[in-house]
């Protein structure tokens, strides 16, 4: 009996062996993945910011914030992408101005690397856009390089290159940082005299972004934690004569947003750790006790009968 419960353990100490690196390169690979049922709001502010009032027809200064909406559209997410809709709205608290500016942004991309994919409708305020880049996402087990990530305010990709190590609510996180030089984004008619031009009728004006990005990113689980935004948009007329600022701002997390990514973070970041490496590491620690078990039992030799007495003995 003892023989072939032996046998019996040793099978199935080596399927679990022989289980542990499938969990670790293969289920975990499509386990860890971005959520097509996403859903979160971040919030941002930006003291001191100057901006072009519209309404106004002047440069006001403020103090602004920002509301970003993240909505997944699990309807057109199949295979290997997930499809994101965002929608920012921007208020002036100082001036009681609510929705000063307000963006969507449509985007698909790879739901275990966040690499972007074209296709579902991508678009930024509903005019068609080619995404390039990481979306939203830096990948999962990110690395000490530089990565191509997207910009929404020109609809297009650059590089975010690492800068160093560092700890945002003591979590320990990779830091990188994207530059995006004078890109037009806009082409607007605006009255001559509002740009501070003795000419009379109106007059076409270009809208330039440049800035930096930085980001605060957590490899494991790719979530970026915290993030600033250094904005400098300014309105140029058509002979490249910068006329007034459109916006000029550095927007930062919240400290409640940042605390709450630091949570999802760590979360995410343990739950990746369970499942590369504390699970396959009990089955195999587990299989390996098993199939000793199971030898034991089979080569143990059984003990020698008992000799019966016999008159000859007496």
């Amino acid at each position: 009996m003892g023989r072939v419960v032996g046998i019996v353990l040793l099978g199935v100490g080596t399927f679990l062996i022989a289980l542990a690196p499938l969990v670790r390169f293969q289920v975990a690979e499509k386990l860890i993945a971005a959520p097509a049922d996403q859903y979160g709001i971040t919030k941002l502010t930006a003291d001191n910011a100057q901006y072009f009032s519209a309404g106004d027809l002047k440069v006001l200064n403020a103090t602004l914030e920002i509301t970003v909406t993240t909505r997944g559209d699990v309807t057109d997410a199949k295979d290997d992408r997930v499809v994101w809709d965002q929608f920012t709205s921007v208020s002036d608290v100082t001036n009681s101005r609510p929705g000063i500016s307000m963006t969507e942004f449509r985007s698909a991309f790879n739901k275990y690397t966040g690499a972007a994919v074209n296709c579902c409708g991508a678009s930024i305020d509903k005019q068609p856009v080619t995404l390039e880049g990481q979306i939203f996402l830096f990948p999962f087990g990110a690395e000490k390089k530089t990565y191509r990530v997207f910009n929404s305010s020109t609809g297009k990709a650059y590089d975010a290159r690492f800068v160093s190590e560092d700890t945002v609510n003591g979590l320990a996180v990779y830091k990188y940082e994207q530059a995006v030089p004078p890109t037009k984004t806009q082409t607007l008619t605006a009255p001559a005299s509002v740009m501070g031009m003795t000419e009379a009728g109106d007059v076409q004006v270009d809208r330039w972004y440049d800035g930096t990005t930085t980001y605060w990113v957590e490899p494991t689980s790719g979530v970026p934690v915290r993030q600033e935004q250094q904005r400098h948009e300014v309105l140029k007329t058509q002979d490249g004569v910068e006329r007034k600022p459109a916006l000029i701002a550095t927007a930062r997390f919240t400290p409640e947003t940042t605390a709450d990514l630091v949570k999802k973070a760590t979360d995410s970041k343990n739950q990746i750790a369970l499942i590369k490496t504390t699970v396959p590491l009990v089955l195999f620690v587990v299989g390996l006790l098993v199939v000793l078990a199971g030898a034991f039992l089979v080569v143990r030799r059984r003990p020698a009968p008992a000799r019966r007495g016999s008159a000859e003995d007496s």
